[in-house]
């Protein structure tokens, strides 16, 4: 199979690092990366180095290119690119992808298969998510900080077996992959934890450690997350029912050290992903008749702050 990695920053860096060092040039499955800039050029030179919490590697994909008609037409294409890019790299991308191709994001939102849909017109699209902190260190360097590292994937309407190649693969190459039948629970379990985290450790400059242990950012966090919850519920994604308790154990299994990626964004004055993430809950939960007082409060904060 040929693989492409649509962004190598921190998400894309880990896993298509992993991908890369698994399969070198001339193995069975082919690695390509899609990426830009000096990242690009330091990758073509020397690989990209991955530091990792599991380890350190030098990876080399079988190519490294801003033009993906360079690729072929890819079999499996993991994007890995921000929400707020999301659709611009699906145009890019759209000539190296054909009906077959299985296409999966593994970014932050939960619409990110609408997006790509939209962009592509054409593939066979999927959802997915994981669970990683990372980021670029410097040109053809990826360091992981955090995170389970887990990655699930599936197709939304339940079927899994046309994919089991797919998380063959990826496991081979070291990468905590799970396909799953219930994607859409998947998604949001994520959403419900990455989006108030990012909010919070973004308009208050802590760290997700910091934000756990103080009582008023706690409330916070939970409040934020409970209106995820609702967001779901009202779209008919069926959640466990301590989800919310659920989430803020999820987080305060990280070390405590660990700055959310649009803290990190916000930080660098880097474009972030505010509206695409709590933006999102606060346009949906408006058109359904959702209360998101928290979102709106923290999204115009941080509106505010970022200017």
């Amino acid at each position: 199979m040929r693989v492409a990695v649509v962004g190598i920053g921190g998400v894309g860096g880990y896993y298509g690092g992993r991908l890369a060092y698994t399969y070198p040039p001339g193995s069975e499955h082919e690695v390509v990366f899609y990426c830009r800039g000096a990242h690009m050029e330091a990758i073509r030179k020397n690989g990209l180095k991955l530091i990792a919490r599991d380890g350190e590697w030098m990876a080399r994909p079988s190519l490294v290119t801003d033009t993906p008609a360079e690729m072929g037409t890819v079999d499996v294409a993991l994007f890995c690119v921000k929400g707020y890019d999301l659709l611009e790299a699906a145009r890019s991308m759209a000539v190296a992808i054909s009906p077959r191709t299985v296409v999966i994001p593994l970014g932050n939102g939960v619409d990110n298969d609408e997006t790509l849909k939209q962009g592509l017109c054409t593939g066979d699209v999927l959802n997915g998510c994981a669970y990683i902190s990372t980021h670029v260190e410097a040109p053809g360097v990826v360091e992981q900080t955090g995170g389970s590292r887990k990655l699930f994937f599936g197709n939304p309407d339940g079927r899994t077996e046309p994919y089991r190649l797919i998380e063959e693969i990826l496991k081979a190459a070291g990468i905590d992959a799970a396909l799953s039948a219930n994607i859409l629970e998947e998604v949001w379990t994520k959403f419900i934890f990455i989006g108030p985290v990012s909010g919070v450790t973004s308009l208050h400059g802590v760290t997700i450690g910091q934000a756990i242990d103080d009582p008023g950012l706690r409330k916070q966090l939970s409040g934020m997350m409970s209106e995820v919850e609702a967001l779901a519920r009202k779209k008919g994604v069926e959640l466990p029912g301590d989800v919310v308790e659920q989430s803020l154990e999820k987080a305060g299994a990280f070390p405590r050290d660990t700055k959310s990626s649009m803290q990190l964004d916000v930080e660098s004055g880097r474009r972030t992903e505010l509206d695409t993430m709590l933006g999102y809950v606060v346009r949906q939960g408006r058109e359904l008749g959702v209360p998101a007082s928290v979102h709106s409060s923290v999204c115009e904060s941080l509106r505010r702050k970022t200017r």
